[in-house]
């Protein structure tokens, strides 16, 4: 497994080695000890899998109880990725960070806790899969607005249409008025 380094510190690419020939591929996506050594420290709870379709944005997500680090990966087309720094403290606080995951690029994404994240569909369809460090809470889930100004996220919007949102998305707060770690 490679890491890529980003430009907020603690959220990292992960690209796997792919081992292919005409019959297929084979990969390893997660080892314990490998990403304790050379990620962060964590133990993952809870595995999720959805599938959306083009155009579809969802996020940006967050839980101040039980927070959640995320791993995140596109099984099945590509999505444009994203995590915004909600830590107070940090030197990278408001910051966000985006990158395409695809089924072809095969890459993960590490998104601590203490961040939101969310996700655009580009491709007809995708299947996204992430482990989290922490149980779904829904009552300690916020939502910030995936067009906020203050954070200026360049989306890459299919035809420069609005995405599609669900109503929790769609009534988010302003990244100024979000609750922060």
């Amino acid at each position: 497994m490679n890491i890529i380094e980003t430009s907020i510190p603690e959220v990292k690419i992960l690209e796997p080695q792919v081992f292919g020939d005409e019959r297929g591929f084979f990969m390893e996506t997660w080892r314990e000890d490998w990403f304790n050594a050379n990620v962060c420290e964590r133990r993952f709870v809870q595995d999720n899998h959805s599938k959306s379709r083009q155009g579809i944005l969802r996020g940006l997500h967050y839980q101040t109880e039980n927070t959640q680090g995320k791993l995140v990966r596109v099984v099945s087309g590509e999505v444009f990725d994203v995590a915004v720094d909600l830590r107070k403290d940090s030197p990278t606080f408001g910051q966000w960070f985006g990158v395409m995951l695809s089924a072809d690029n095969k890459r993960q994404l590490w998104v601590p806790e203490g961040f939101a994240h969310g996700f655009y569909v580009t491709s007809e369809t995708a299947e996204f899969v992430y482990r989290c460090t922490n149980y779904y809470n829904p009552a300690a889930e916020h939502s910030v607005r995936w067009d906020d100004p203050d954070l200026a996220i360049a989306w890459p919007l299919v035809a420069g249409t609005e995405p599609s949102l669900s109503a929790k998305d769609a009534n988010g707060v302003w990244f100024k008025d979000a609750v922060t770690f």
